[in-house]
């Protein structure tokens, strides 16, 4: 019975430790690692708690190899403020940036559309 008890608790602890170590792994040099991507337009919405987390773009040029995180250089980000967590409630106001970099971790395509996802709110 003890055996067991102690079994399970080192497989904890390594699984505590191997997430820890993918975490830090995750997170350290992602910015260097990266590779830059280049989008002449997009949007991302403004909801109640902040900036959407997906941004649609168009006119983007994406590097060839799949990476952790994506670098995004956008020339024209217009942000629309909307009045409530509903698209079709209305927008209060529309904000238009240029140059700004964005952080996202993948992207789907179609036609001349790309989708951003897991985009970090904070822009640069």
């Amino acid at each position: 019975m003890t055996n067991r008890t102690t079994h399970r608790l080192l497989a904890a602890a390594a699984a505590v430790a191997t997430g820890a170590t993918a975490l830090l792994g995750a997170g350290a040099g992602t910015a260097a690692a990266s590779p830059r991507a280049h989008c002449d337009r997009a949007e991302r919405p403004i909801w109640s708690e902040g900036p959407s987390r997906n941004v649609t773009a168009r006119g983007c040029d994406i590097p060839d190899r799949e990476h952790r995180w994506y670098v995004i250089d956008v020339d024209t980000l217009v942000q629309p403020r909307h009045e409530t967590d509903y698209l079709d409630e209305g927008v209060t106001e529309t904000r238009t940036l240029h140059d700004r970099t964005l952080r996202c971790l993948g992207y789907t395509t179609d036609d001349r559309t790309v989708n951003w996802f897991g985009c970090v709110p904070r822009l640069t």
